[in-house]
């Protein structure tokens, strides 16, 4: 060796080690005894085993000012670089909160949105573990190149490459935003929180005493706010949630999902459906019981599972063909759709539209929920969104009606008009603008009133209404529905039209700038 080489890379050696150090061995022994791994642990944990490249890790904040000189550190509380999850590459940084809190500085902030815009470049999957204090106060209006270059770059890269964040600690400020940016969310229960605002500036101003958990827990966004799409027990199971979520998705908008192997048949039967969904349409059942009885291997990835929960939407493969699944679920509130369900429906279908995944609805509601609570809290606005998704989605779209699609949720879940490819509906479908009892008191109000017996003659006129109107073979008439279909044949029927669809191609639409989607 030269003489010189020694010392050199002695020197590097003990720069990379300060590195590897975070903020020292006792705060990293307090993250972990707080039941979370390093931010070094998560990234190990992710990738597969030494595919990790790191980028910027002897990076440090230059500020001088309120006793920061003397609290540098390598890397300037988060790691970043890329690796491999299942072989594919990812891009991955991990902020360290035992690192000034893990708080964003011009420094900090400057790695994450050249490790975005890399991604975008190179059209691979950004994966980032979020454990931040939020924006450090220490740079003022300096930190602002850092955090706002972060909330631009996710912008970018919305609809380009996937997007997930997993939410492992305090999570604030502009890094909340950021996170709201990305395609999903993963958060940990009890040990994470997620809020633009914490407690104390919430007692400050509105005076209000609320506990981090309270304000920003797993539970409140995964069940309230809608925020969060996948809850995870502890660090480890939301790094494995993260794996499974990625085998779903492309690499980038460009690709489409690869396909897996599987021993499922194409051609299976599924019996079971005759006992899982009761032929009576006011009888409930658990639709995910459903998708899983089609999925391949019964296998569903379900997507916001706690939140607006009259509808379900998730990952699944049918034929080893990645599709999207949304789909009425008559177990919560008897299948209505309302708002929440409608935004939540919608922001799938565009996630799906954008990354190339087929779609498939399942449906059995029997319209939106009616009041003045759902209209005053924007009803027409949430739904026009979900039929607003539907029509600018080029994937292959494929519905089918099992008991009832009544009224604003006939365009809502799937017919031709909207834009889907194919339309099944199983015998015991019924679907019309309005159910029988109420179009007949409109239609034959006058007969009704002179009649001897009203409700004889009523019921005597619902069962014509139903038998001309409701039955599906009235809809097959008119190819409303392409086909009416044994619910044991289902799966088959759903491959066969995907396998039909793959090579869809959409006639090109009117030049715009955008859409100006019903926010």
């Amino acid at each position: 060796m030269t003489p010189g080489w020694a010392e050199a890379l002695a020197g590097l050696a003990a720069r990379e080690a300060l590195a590897r150090a975070g903020g020292g061995e006792a705060r990293l022994e307090e993250q972990r005894s707080a039941g979370k791994l390093t931010a070094r642990e998560r990234i190990e944990a992710l990738l597969d085993r030494g595919s990790f490249v790191e980028t910027g890790m002897l990076a440090e904040h230059q500020c001088r000012d309120f006793g920061m000189e003397e609290k540098k550190f390598p890397g300037d509380g988060v790691v970043t670089g890329h690796g491999c999850i299942d072989g594919r590459c990812v891009c991955v940084y991990a902020e360290d909160a035992t690192v000034l809190g893990g708080s964003t500085g011009r420094v900090h902030g400057t790695k994450i949105h050249t490790l975005l815009r890399r991604a975008r470049e190179n059209r691979v999957p950004v994966v980032g573990l979020h454990d931040s204090g939020g924006a450090r106060i220490q740079e003022g209006m300096d930190n602002v190149y850092g955090m706002t270059g972060v909330l631009a770059e996710y912008s970018l890269n919305s609809g380009v490459v996937p997007q997930i964040v997993a939410i492992m600690g305090t999570c604030a400020g502009g890094a909340a935003y950021s996170a709201a940016l990305a395609d999903f969310i993963v958060q940990v229960e009890h040990t994470s929180q997620l809020f633009v605002t914490g407690p104390a500036l919430a007692a400050e101003v509105l005076g209000e005493e609320v506990t981090n958990e309270a304000l920003g827990g797993c539970d409140v966004h995964a069940r309230r706010s809608g925020v969060t799409h996948l809850a995870a027990r502890d660090d480890r199971d939301a790094i494995a949630l993260i794996r499974r979520l990625l085998g779903y998705l492309p690499q980038s908008n460009r690709e489409r999902p690869a396909a897996g192997a599987t021993d499922d048949p194409a051609e299976r039967t599924v019996p079971e459906l005759l006992d899982i969904v009761p032929i009576d349409p006011e009888a409930n059942y658990d639709m995910r019981e459903v998708v899983r009885a089609l999925a391949d291997g019964a296998a569903y990835l379900e997507i916001q599972e706690q939140f607006a929960r009259n509808v379900t939407v998730g990952f699944a493969r049918l034929g080893g063909r990645v599709v999207g699944v949304v789909a009425n679920n008559p177990a919560v509130g008897d299948g209505y759709m309302d708002g929440a369900a409608a935004v939540k429906a919608a922001r799938f279908v565009r996630t799906c539209d954008a990354f190339n995944i087929p779609l498939v609805t399942l449906v059995d509601a029997p319209g939106f929920l009616p009041g003045v609570a759902q209209e005053q809290d924007g009803l027409l606005r949430h739904g026009a969104k979900l039929l607003h998704a539907w029509t600018e989605a080029t994937v292959p779209k494929v519905s089918c009606i099992l008991r009832k699609m009544y009224g604003g949720v006939i365009p809502a879940m799937g017919v031709h008009e909207i834009g889907f490819d194919q339309v099944f509906a199983w015998p015991s479908a019924e679907m019309q603008m309005v159910r029988a009892e109420p179009a007949v008191k409109i239609l034959c109000r006058r007969e009704l009133a002179a009649a001897a017996d009203p409700q004889a003659l009523l019921q005597q006129r619902v069962r014509e209404y139903r038998e001309l109107y409701l039955t599906p073979y009235h809809s097959a008439s008119l190819a409303v529905v392409d086909a009416i279909v044994p619910p044991q044949d289902t799966r088959a029927r759903l491959i066969a039209a995907l396998r039909l669809l793959d090579g869809k191609i959409v006639a090109d639409r009117p030049w715009r700038k955008h859409s100006n989607l019903p926010l």
